[in-house]
């Protein structure tokens, strides 16, 4: 990996997590900051569970594998948008009880 893949990567996590924020409206903790780790680990989480997903299940179609210098678009979204929601759904949880 070099500079620029890297850079591509950062940009299209935060690109993922407002996007996951968009689709599930919800208010995150540490602002922008914030924003940056959800997205870095809603990209990893969503390769990761997409490569689980294809080679278990044969999970395969045409738009899952859309890409912007390796990094696959549908599968880091929906990795943002769940790693957004564990986390403030966790926050939520650990304010009642």
């Amino acid at each position: 990996m070099d500079i620029g893949h890297l850079l591509v990567r950062f940009v299209l996590a935060v690109a993922c997590a407002v996007l996951a924020n968009v689709l599930i409206p919800r208010r995150i903790p540490g602002k922008a900051f914030g924003l940056v780790i959800i997205g870095i680990v809603g990209v990893f989480f969503g390769e990761w569970a997409f490569a689980l997903l294809r080679q278990e299940f044969g999970l395969d179609h045409a738009a899952l594998r859309w890409h912007i210098q390796n990094v696959r678009i549908i599968p880091a979204v929906i990795g943002s948008a769940v790693i957004l929601y564990v986390v403030t759904l966790m926050l939520q949880w650990g304010k009642y009880t």
